[in-house]
């Protein structure tokens, strides 16, 4: 691998623009070398004063490249010493709390009172040492890369000046070498490699007792260039094979051999399970081209960096899952040679694609699944809990997979009420009664359409509580608030509608009311989809018209792309007006295409969303999540009386106040006195 290509693979994506320009400098040589005169149609004097003149510039840009990771690398280096000063302080911290948690338990307190502290010091040792772990190997990361940084600019010095050098037969590069970057502090300077050995240390002996092995391993830092895994590769490969296999045989199948008249019900309950797959293969594609360009995904959604999956294994997991569906479907289409009721298929693939994911056993990416799962109860019970990037950005997937909300509601439904579960075993085809599940009547396929437009208005409420800024957080609220209105107003243009039985063409005063609403949706989100999720627009975007300052992708016609695509796929229920309002196509058929296409339009949104969250990151070089567990210090006690003295200051205290000797609950006062002398007495 050329040294170019090794180095674009290592660098850390954050500090991009602060490792050695190695591309810029070899062009500079590669067209001094072009540009140079032939000895024989010039003298020699005019041949040496252009190689001067060329030196003498080359040189400068060389000097610059040095001053400017010197300076870099000593601002890390200092803010990388902070930093484990900081830990040590919170390591001592914890270290003296856990003796004073230790020494008041020993105290001879009520039952009550010991029985608390000693339930609720073990939950906060716990997750105070795990806390500090965390941040310990996030740290020990930090040191990894700035120590692959001083390498790899090392490197490309010795790589160019080399290679100046052979290409102008001079040694003036060796000489400058010496001279500069041999002494240069970013190479001399040993303290990473003390603080690595002085981080491993104390990791091994103050949290892991002693076990380096067990140590190393939780500290272990993954290459940090471009892995494949070898078997990944092969079963990925295996997968999609036998899935190109299956879906001809299904074609084949669906056009000749006789499929049930009412497939409808089928379309619906297979349509969800397919959309998820196609949005985790669009995903691993997302994750190829973040990868592939430079944009850190794994710390924008604060991932582990030693355990998440990469483009390959998502891959692996949706081709896995489209050969089950193909499956599944064929074996919906032949029930009778199979002797296993047709109608029955869509619900094993649910129970199937349900069991995987809840699957409690640690295989199968076992902690990839948790985490996904601790993602998706944090957007459901919101806005009950702190929003992070990854929150929000996977409630935002979920308003472009609404469909699937409403597919999981239809199949519920249709086995709990029209599945005529007498005759399973009977040997007659199955019977369902009237379909009365895509019924607006009792208003619940209404209310699942609003549940994910309801998440992000929650997640949105929730930032702007923890943040007091009106600005974006309101406003964005209020972007999601119009899907409410969409919502509503289709549903009483359909339940007017049928229960007067207007002819095809004819509307109510909802239809109107509909577009309306629809309208301002669209234009709504599209203007926060350009300005705000993907920065562009910018009035200081200078060469990079329409855009922004500054664009991670190779070519601007991706962004001018995605800037019409957006728009047109924003304005896809204009077809449901026209197409859908005069029955030209099934129902169904039209909002499965639709479907495909948000989720499309939602793929190509996700490059340019993570493009600009990464930029932000750059500008503030952070390559690493920031992890703390200071612990609350004597000087914030006034705080914690003055929570005390307020009505909802600390939660729960009406359930969990502390009694005295006779039985009686302590008053607030007397709480605090309490406080106070066992602070006093264990200090």
């Amino acid at each position: 691998m050329k040294f170019a290509e090794h180095l674009g693979a290592h660098i850390t994506p954050e500090w991009r623009k602060q490792y050695i320009q190695y591309e810029l400098l070899k062009e500079k040589i590669y067209a001094a070398q072009e540009e140079a005169p032939s000895p024989d149609a010039v003298d020699d004097d005019h041949v040496q004063r252009f190689l001067a003149n060329f030196e003498e510039r080359f040189f400068l840009q060389c000097d610059k490249e040095l001053a400017k990771i010197n300076t870099f690398f000593s601002e890390k280096l200092a803010e990388s010493h902070r930093k484990f000063s900081t830990l040590k302080n919170e390591l001592g911290a914890f270290e003296e709390h856990d003796h004073r948690s230790e020494s008041l338990r020993k105290r001879k307190l009520s039952t009550v009172v010991r029985r608390s502290l000693d339930t609720t010091g073990d939950q906060t040792k716990v997750r105070n040492m795990h806390h500090l772990k965390l941040a310990f190997s996030e740290f020990y990361l930090s040191l990894i890369l700035l120590q692959n940084y001083q390498q790899l600019n090392f490197t490309g010095f010795r790589k160019i000046l080399k290679k100046h050098d052979k290409l102008m037969s001079t040694s003036k590069g060796g000489e400058w070498k010496a001279a500069h970057v041999d002494p240069a502090h970013f190479n001399t300077n040993k303290d990473i490699d003390r603080l690595i050995q002085e981080t491993e240390n104390v990791f091994t002996t103050k949290l892991e007792a002693g076990n380096r092995q067990k140590a190393m391993k939780r500290l272990r830092v993954p290459p940090l260039g471009d892995q494949e895994t070898p078997w990944t590769t092969f079963r990925l490969g295996l997968f999609s094979g036998i899935f190109i296999v299956l879906l001809i045989s299904l074609i084949l199948s669906a056009i000749f051999v006789d499929v049930p008249a009412e497939w409808w019900p089928a379309l619906r309950m297979y349509r969800g399970a397919l959309l998820v797959i196609v949005f985790c293969f669009l995903l691993g594609s997302n994750t190829y081209g973040w990868r592939s360009s430079g944009v850190n995904h794994v710390l924008i959604f604060e991932l582990d960096p030693r355990d998440n999956l990469n483009h390959q294994q998502l891959l692996e997991v949706a081709t896995f899952f489209m050969m089950i569906w193909c499956i599944s479907v064929l074996c919906f289409i032949y029930g009778d040679l199979i002797h296993i009721k047709s109608q029955l298929q869509p619900l094993l693939l649910l129970l199937f694609m349900i069991a995987f994911l809840f699957n409690p056993f640690r295989i199968l990416y076992h902690s990839s699944r948790w985490w996904l799962l601790r993602i998706i109860w944090k957007i459901i019970s919101a806005p009950f809990h702190h929003v992070s990037f990854a929150d929000f950005w996977l409630a935002d997937q979920l308003n472009s997979l609404g469909t699937i909300l409403l597919d999981l509601q239809y199949l519920i439904c249709f086995y709990a009420v029209n599945f005529s579960w007498q005759t399973l075993g009977t040997g007659k085809d199955l019977q369902y009664e009237h379909d009365s599940c895509m019924s607006q009547i009792y208003g619940i396929r209404p209310i699942i359409s609003c549940l994910p437009a309801w998440w992000r208005f929650a997640q949105c409420l929730r930032r702007y509580r923890d943040t007091r800024l009106a600005f974006p957080h309101l406003v964005n609220a209020g972007k999601y608030s119009t899907t409410f209105f969409v919502v509503i107003f289709s549903s009483l243009h359909q339940w007017q509608s049928s229960s007067k039985g207007l002819p095809v063409g004819e509307h109510t005063g909802y239809f109107y009311m509909w577009i309306i609403a629809c309208l301002l949706s669209s234009c709504y989100t599209y203007t926060w989809d350009i300005k705000m999720d993907w920065g562009l627009l910018d009035k200081n975007a200078g060469e990079n018209r329409f855009l922004r300052e500054e664009v991670v992708y190779a070519y601007k016609t991706y962004y001018y792309f995605a800037m019409i695509e957006d728009l047109i796929l924003r304005l896809m229920w204009i077809t449901s007006l026209t197409i859908g309002e005069r029955q030209l196509v099934h129902q169904d058929i039209l909002v499965t295409v639709l479907a495909f296409l948000e989720v499309i339009r939602r793929f190509i949104w996700n490059f340019f969303r993570l493009e600009n969250e990464h930029l932000n990151n750059c500008g503030q070089f952070r390559a690493v999540r920031d992890i703390s567990v200071a612990p609350m210090s004597t000087n914030d006690l006034s705080l914690l009386q003055q929570m005390m003295d307020e009505v909802d200051g600390v939660q729960h205290r009406r359930k969990n106040r502390l009694k005295n000797k006779s039985g009686k609950q302590l008053k607030k006062t007397e709480t605090k006195v309490w406080l106070m002398e066992a602070l006093e007495k264990t200090s």
